[in-house]
């Protein structure tokens, strides 16, 4: 049995008994929606919280109840501290204070330990829709993965399941009247979870005899949003159950939608069931007149893929990755005296790539006025020399040229601080950040308190920029690197990479010698040509994808053209700074 609680001051503290297998599923395995509901693991959670709306109200208190075999295997419950005030109306209703929940975790630590507690089972709710909006818009405010794509939601179940004249209303507490449960639904969130627990069973009892025996099942005896989506199941005829992409095709041979399974046939067939909540999917599903498939050897070929397909089609019901060379460049022009500028275009001294153009113009700004480069555009001084005067009688001013001087700059004057920035960019010194983080305390020293969060946010975002850019160049630097990762049946995952792009996939099953399927792969893999720019032309989200799957916990190395290493002075040794000054923005956001 596990239980997580709150002592004391509110802090969170969480005990498991019972230990789910170390061994985790991925959100696309749904193996277990075939398994007996009885031998499923569910989680029933409540929620209690400032308002009715996910996008400005906020979490005051999660209970969640694990169950299995009919049995409660591990209970979660603890005050949540919203950052802002609880109207009185909610304070009535829950008797939740804003004394209660002074001390309480914020819900930044509180998610993860709920997502732990939680994975690998099915979300169960009274009226899901709310709970988990706001669970899953904490997530991904929080940039928290979600590893929970579909709920149950205990509503939608009793309205299919009782009659009207049996139960007029499916309020939480006329159910708990009419099943007569032993905890009664309180208004707080651990309560109302152990009610929905038994309501739960209740009605799970009164569809054993109909043939419904399985997670599975249960959705497909379900009312439906739309019955129009069920008739096109047929479409998924042929989709095997194997790891891949799928492409919805519409009645102009359109590519509508791009996405990524580790079982095709299962992760299509759930786009006619009606349960996604997003309602475009629904609309596009309605559009679509044909699917097609590619398999993949595992997971990381259908990621790229992916994004190799959304590249190409820029599908109108994806959202994201349809312009993977979207995004701007810090670069250091060509001039004799050289500045920085924000450009859709890397070059080979550069740093990026940065969503945001105003971002990017304020990192070069930090970086320039640091090193002491030129910013005006206009020609002064001549050939052999640069001259800003306009800032030079009292020296350079906020928003004027760093390179303001009373005497004209000579080349071998200025060419040592455009080194300094080139060796910023590469990771060959960090001399300019050191200088940064001298004026950080200078400006706190003096007392300048908002000029100083100003540039620690704005030296948090610059590191942020050169460590990832650092990393991603890191590996696209490699003519070729082979990675092995085990799989879960063990075997091996392989991936030939090249110039930061995946060159060749593969697998060496359980009992097959990986070194023969190794060099089968090199042979095969595809020939990439590097371009320009710290990337060598790839798109930034490929790289990064990449880098991501060959460093997480398991991956070996096989095969490398050349070290893969980071630069002695890269900005990743500045990481713990970032995410101390990170921590500070958002303490200050909230306090604010």
């Amino acid at each position: 049995m596990a239980r997580a609680t709150t002592t004391g001051g509110g802090q969170l503290t969480f005990f498991d008994l019972e230990r789910e297998s170390a061994d985790r599923r991925s959100a696309d395995d749904e193996d277990r929606f075939d398994r007996s509901l009885f031998d499923t693991t569910m989680v029933v959670v409540d929620l209690e919280t400032t308002g009715g709306s996910s996008a400005t109200d906020r979490i005051t208190e999660i209970g969640a109840v694990k169950i299995r075999g009919g049995e409660v295997i591990g209970e979660f419950a603890t005050l949540v501290d919203p950052g802002c005030r609880i109207p009185p109306k909610i304070v009535t209703l829950t008797g939740i204070t804003e004394a209660m929940v002074s001390d309480a975790p914020e819900i930044g630590a509180v998610l993860p330990s709920f997502v732990e507690f939680a994975r690998g089972a099915i979300l169960v709710a009274h009226n899901a829709r709310f709970d988990m909006g706001f669970l899953r818009s904490n997530a991904n405010r929080l940039g928290i993965d979600w590893p929970f794509h579909t709920s149950l939601c205990t509503v939608t179940l009793a309205r299919r399941i009782l009659t009207r004249d049996e139960a007029p209303s499916v309020r939480l507490s006329a159910l708990a009247d009419l099943f007569d449960v032993s905890v009664r639904p309180t208004h707080r969130a651990l309560d109302d979870a152990r009610a929905t627990v038994e309501v739960l069973h209740r009605l799970l009892e009164r569809v054993g005899n109909q043939g419904v025996g399985t997670y599975r099942e249960l959705t497909a005896y379900l009312p439906r949003s739309d019955p129009r989506l069920r008739a096109k199941r047929s479409l998924a005829q042929g989709v095997p159950s194997r790891p891949g992409v799928y492409l919805f095709r519409g009645p102009s041979d359109e590519v509508l939608y791009v996405g990524t399974a580790v079982d095709l046939r299962r992760r299509v067939l759930s786009y006619f069931t009606g349960s996604d909540p997003r309602r475009r999917m629904g609309e596009m599903v309605s559009v679509a007149t044909r699917i097609d498939h590619v398999e993949c050897a595992h997971g990381l070929e259908a990621g790229i893929r992916e994004l190799r397909l959304l590249a190409a089609h820029a599908p109108a019901y994806n959202r994201r990755s349809t312009q993977p060379h979207r995004g701007w460049w810090v670069v250091l022009t060509g001039e004799r005296f050289p500045r920085l500028k924000v450009s859709r275009t890397p070059t080979d001294d550069c740093v990026g790539p940065i969503g945001n153009r105003s971002t990017a113009a304020t990192i070069a700004d930090l970086i320039g006025g640091a090193a002491g480069l030129r910013s005006c555009t206009g020609r002064s001084g001549s050939a052999s020399h640069h001259w800003c005067r306009s800032e030079a009688a009292g020296g350079p001013r906020i928003g004027g040229c760093a390179a303001a001087s009373d005497r004209p700059l000579t080349l071998p004057d200025y060419l040592p601080r455009v080194a300094a920035v080139r060796d910023l960019m590469t990771g060959e010194s960090d001399e300019i950040l050191g200088i940064l983080t001298d004026r950080l305390a200078q400006l706190s020293d003096a007392q300048m308190f908002e000029s100083a969060a100003r540039h620690r946010d704005r030296l948090s975002a610059t590191i942020d920029v050169l460590a990832r850019c650092q990393r991603l160049s890191a590996l696209c630097r490699i003519a070729e690197l082979v990675v092995a990762r085990p799989d879960d049946q063990r075997g091996w995952e392989l991936a030939v990479i090249r110039h930061g792009r995946l060159a060749g996939a593969g697998v060496a099953r359980r009992g097959v010698a990986p070194m023969p399927v190794v060099q089968t792969l090199i042979a095969a893999a595809e020939t990439v040509t590097p371009g320009s720019g710290p990337l060598f032309g790839a798109p930034a989200e490929e790289p990064a994808l990449l880098y991501r799957w060959i460093t997480e916990p398991g991956a070996r190395i096989v095969a490398a053209s050349e070290p893969f290493v980071l630069p002695g002075a890269c900005a990743q040794r500045w990481s713990a700074w970032s995410r101390t000054a990170h921590d500070a923005r958002e303490t200050r956001r909230r306090a604010g």
